[in-house]
């Protein structure tokens, strides 16, 4: 899949306690999922505690690999490129299903679901931000077309997102860390 890089800039302080520009430029880590069925992921910043704390110039912390989800008490932000889907999808066994979320340490995340294959849930909350293209958002029941501008505030439920397109969806993701309650904490 070719796409546009991603830019990334990230701002600091100098010694004198001046706002900077402490980098600037594409995304360090970049990997797609699933092969050449699967979506890009651009992985733009993570942080660790909430309060996130901020000093004069460290990095994003250290992480291997792709996560699907944000580090425990955290936060992530990524860029996703959601490739048309057409019939790529439809034949995709239990364990292909699963291989493709242990990619990025979600193989438990995967929903039992026959709505989508990449159907899952994780404990988080998502603001999702379509930047262009358009996606369809999933559900257990029902489903909604995303087009460049929507906001989607996906709030730890069973979804799944298929590109019913001919075109590239570039969705961003802000995903914060969660915890279910009551109910659903089950």
């Amino acid at each position: 899949m070719d796409t546009v890089p991603v830019r990334r800039i990230v701002t600091g302080h100098d010694a004198q306690g001046r706002a900077i520009i402490q980098d600037d430029g594409p995304v360090p880590r970049v990997q797609q999922v699933g092969g050449a069925i699967g979506p890009m992921f651009h992985e733009v910043w993570n942080t660790r505690a909430t309060p996130a704390p901020i000093d004069a110039a460290s990095g994003e912390p250290e992480e291997d690999g792709i996560k699907l989800a944000p580090p425990a008490n955290g936060t992530r932000i990524r860029v996703l490129d959601i490739p048309p889907e057409g019939d790529k999808l439809k034949n995709l066994t239990e364990e292909e299903r699963r291989a493709h979320f242990a990619e990025i340490g979600a193989g438990e995340a995967v929903a039992q679901s026959d709505r989508h294959a990449f159907m899952h849930r994780t404990e988080t909350i998502d603001y999702g931000i379509v930047l262009e293209g358009e996606v369809t958002l999933i559900m257990d029941e029902g489903e909604t077309v995303c087009r460049a501008g929507d906001i989607i505030v996906q709030r730890g439920t069973n979804h799944g997102w298929a590109n019913r397109t001919d075109v590239n969806c570039r969705i961003a993701f802000i995903l914060i860390d969660g915890k279910y309650t009551g109910e659903l904490a089950g």
